[in-house]
């Protein structure tokens, strides 16, 4: 099993206060556009690929799912998702995204969460996703958005205050590794331009259905941290529909 820096007892301890992980998808502040790009779930068979803490395993369960795989390579997440969204039509399963397998047509809603930058194959993700779908199927899923990947550090550049000028962008058609910092830790990640991500989906066999760059929900916006990210874009959403036809 490959290492995970999210088992890492430090790091997991901090990641466990962020409000994504204490208040779950209400503490997300693109999740309010995320779930307007949700298919029904109502008798659909669900896979998370990076489920994390198990939120949208549970939404997608409560929405009338007939059953839920959530995936996650970290140990620690997936004990936390199992004490607290563990119901009894979820199965959490611990795995890498690029070794896990299923078998062809095995579910008709894929979804992953801020996972797909980790994977150095956005293209061999999508081809996976494609074989494990039914016809028709949907693929949404979120993942950081290459403006915010592109330079690497993923920190702002401060004034002599400790305030922020302005977010670097640089390097944004290199795509690759990136050694990025995380709640103080270096976090290895892996940049792609959109225009990657839009054509491995076609030739995947996909057909776009909706893009969005979120902004923080507005609610969120009196968070001092969250007023920052209406300066540039950190996440970026697409909703997808398996068509069949490979380019």
């Amino acid at each position: 099993m490959k290492e995970n820096p999210y088992d890492d007892p430090d790091f997991f301890l901090q990641y466990s206060h962020m409000d994504r992980s204490v208040k779950g998808l209400e503490g997300a502040g693109e999740w309010y556009r995320f779930r307007e790009m949700l298919p029904s779930f109502k008798g659909k068979r669900v896979l998370d690929l990076g489920c994390g803490f198990g939120w949208h395993c549970r939404y997608a369960a409560e929405q009338g799912a007939l059953s839920v795989t959530g995936v996650d390579l970290s140990e620690k997440m997936l004990a936390v998702a199992q004490g607290k969204n563990g119901l009894n039509n979820i199965v959490y399963r611990q795995a890498s995204l690029g070794e896990v397998e299923f078998a062809d047509a095995a579910f008709d809603i894929v979804l992953s969460s801020l996972a797909f930058h980790y994977l150095e194959s956005f293209a061999a993700i999508c081809r996976k996703v494609a074989r494990w779908t039914a016809p028709a199927a949907h693929f949404v899923f979120s993942v950081e958005h290459p403006v915010f990947t592109a330079q690497g550090p993923q920190q702002w550049i401060l004034d002599q205050e400790g305030r922020p000028l302005y977010w670097p962008v640089d390097n944004y058609y290199t795509e690759g590794r990136r050694d990025a910092v995380f709640l103080g830790k270096r976090i290895t990640k892996y940049h792609r331009t959109l225009t990657t991500y839009i054509n491995d989906l076609l030739e995947a066999g996909f057909a776009i259905c909706k893009l969005v760059e979120p902004q923080p929900a507005p609610e969120l916006r009196s968070n001092a941290a969250m007023k920052e990210e209406l300066r540039r874009p950190m996440m970026l959403l697409i909703a997808a529909q398996k068509t069949g036809q490979v380019s």
